[in-house]
């Protein structure tokens, strides 16, 4: 099981956040602070530790190996499939502590964003939500044999910033139109900024999770 962060103790909501490459479960707790929702339980994981090829095999906290940031390049299929079966043990586990599934929603940034994408689409109990900031859908081709149905109607709320130099917002984009092709329900937002989060982008997500999860 990975080592995670856990903000309130609240037993009726939970979110699991995912960060971005690089960077820990530490990475959005501001952005929790921020969004000042104590009825809600955020569990911030701590990606493991990978050797990252586009960065000259250097080792940092990772969802996957990466070789390249484009949709066509090299995907780490193993270590993708691998982040998706912990997130999976994260969501049954706080199952079993009492929040049904669709109390519960997956975030992500960047690369944790490819993540919660990943997973969401394919989990079989209905969940709450999916956040999907400044990311892509990872493995796309294999959508149309593994999405489920139970999530077809999930909430998405997917964003980017018009000048991200590290994901394009193309390549968001046409991760978009993927999942709209599917009959996914997306909410697309962009916002004036690069690969990062802005205090407009947060006061949509609180609103989003309110609506998602209420009190």
């Amino acid at each position: 099981m990975l080592k995670l962060i856990q903000i309130n103790s609240s037993s009726t909501a939970c979110v699991i956040w995912l960060h971005g490459l690089g960077a820990d479960g530490h990475d959005f707790e501001p952005v929790v602070q921020t969004l000042n929702l104590p009825y809600i339980q955020f569990v911030l994981p701590h990606a493991p530790y990978r050797k990252i090829t586009m960065n000259n095999g250097y080792e940092m906290r990772a969802w996957y190996d990466l070789y390249d940031l484009t949709l066509d390049s090299k995907q780490d299929e193993a270590g993708i499939r691998e982040s998706q079966a912990e997130i999976d043990a994260i969501v049954q586990q706080k199952i079993k502590e009492g929040i049904p599934a669709e109390r519960i929603a997956i975030a992500g940034f960047s690369q944790g964003g490819a993540i919660a994408l990943f997973t969401a689409t394919r989990y079989r109990q209905k969940l709450a939500g999916v956040l999907a900031l400044s990311t892509y859908l990872p493995l796309s081709a294999t959508l149309t044999k593994e999405m489920q149905a139970s999530n077809q109607d999930t909430p998405i709320f997917m964003a980017h910033g018009d000048f991200d130099n590290v994901i394009s917002i193309q390549t968001s984009e046409r991760s978009r139109d993927q999942l709209t092709a599917q009959h996914f329900h997306v909410q697309w937002h962009a916002y004036p900024m690069a690969h990062s989060v802005n205090p407009q982008e947060i006061a949509d997500i609180r609103a989003f999770l309110t609506r998602i999860l209420p009190k």
